[in-house]
């Protein structure tokens, strides 16, 4: 009969290899699910940028965007120009305390967003933000 002796036992040690995976793999789930959260609501449109621009509150909002090419979008749901009034109303009607934020092509007509933000005040709603990116410090 052979009796194993206490010194010849091996002692349990951790693996540091098979964790040092499942922290990366953690930490690069957790960055793609922070960047996915960024809520977008608007299409992707060239915005002029501006030096003076402060950051809004995004609770409760829509967002109209003017392309270059004059076409209009509520969120992400192309419109007909002379739908807007109507969604606008609506929107209001459901909430009045509601948020619009403007942002359009740098390119885009003017007249195309002064039309539209004179139809947001039409509807009644006065919290109005026009999108822009963050700009060159003003030179004097």
């Amino acid at each position: 009969m052979k009796i194993p002796l206490p010194t010849t036992r091996r002692k349990a040690r951790i693996e540091i290899i098979p964790l040092i995976d499942v922290i990366f793999f953690l930490l690069a789930t957790f960055v793609m699910v922070s960047l996915s959260m960024v809520k977008n609501q608007g299409i992707r449109v060239d915005l002029p940028s501006a030096a003076t621009g402060a950051p809004q509150e995004r609770e409760i909002a829509v967002t109209i965007t003017v392309t270059k090419s004059g076409d209009i979008y509520l969120n992400k749901e192309k419109l007909a120009p002379d739908l807007l009034p109507q969604h606008l109303k609506q929107l209001k009607a459901e909430n009045p305390d509601i948020r619009v934020f403007m942002n359009g092509d740098k390119e885009a007509y003017f007249g195309d967003a002064i039309q539209i933000l004179d139809e947001v005040r039409a509807a009644g709603i006065t919290k109005v933000a026009i999108q822009t990116k963050q700009g060159e410090p003003l030179q004097k």
